[in-house]
């Protein structure tokens, strides 16, 4: 075969790969039809499936330690739920940008849902996994425009009943939230309402 065939067939299997990649994404990870944007979407789309199935096995790995007999809140719950600060380090994905020159982020983890925030130039990309609850999403953009935070994006991811939302926010002029302050305020607000 010339070198001409071979080329046309592998930019024909290469198109035919991107077709399918991008079949495989939903559209709203994908902005415009060039091959960068379409890889750039499929890694963002594999990144929020990765941090699913981490969530997901973290799930499984609480319930089999702490085994419960039913799903559904004590009538008596505790005023606030454990939580467990993890350090966040630097993401070491060169794909991300500007997050590996400096990265402030924090973590609030409960057995109700895992909250991370990290700070990504002049936004915040706020990640909550948690099981679907009706009206959460609603608690949760109330605590960011009550602490004067712009959702920019919102993205929900969801399998059987876990559920993703991914955030990014501006930092309004008036906000004094640390990240740690932001996910522990997020965290809060799956507590059950004081009537």
């Amino acid at each position: 075969m010339s070198h001409i065939t071979v080329e046309r067939n592998r930019r024909r299997q290469m198109n035919e790969n991107l077709r399918v990649l991008r079949s495989l994404t939903p559209c709203f990870y994908i902005k415009r039809g060039d091959q960068a944007s379409i890889i750039g979407g499929v890694i963002e789309f594999i990144k929020e499936l990765h941090q699913v199935l981490q969530a997901l096995e973290s799930k499984k790995q609480r319930n089999s330690l702490n085994p419960s007999p039913s799903p559904t809140p004590s009538p008596n719950p505790s005023p606030r739920p454990p939580l467990k600060f993890i350090p966040l380090q630097p993401d070491p994905n060169p794909f991300v940008g500007f997050e590996n020159f400096k990265d402030l982020a924090a973590c609030c983890n409960s057995s109700v849902a895992d909250v991370e925030a990290r700070i990504s130039g002049s936004n915040v990309i706020l990640k909550v996994v948690c099981q679907r609850i009706p009206g959460q999403i609603v608690r949760i953009i109330n605590v960011l425009e009550r602490f004067f935070f712009e959702i920019l994006h919102l993205n929900i991811s969801s399998m059987e009943d876990t559920v993703l939302y991914s955030f990014v926010i501006k930092i309004g002029l008036e906000c004094r939230l640390s990240v740690e302050e932001l996910a522990l305020e997020v965290q809060q607000s799956f507590l059950p309402e004081v009537v």
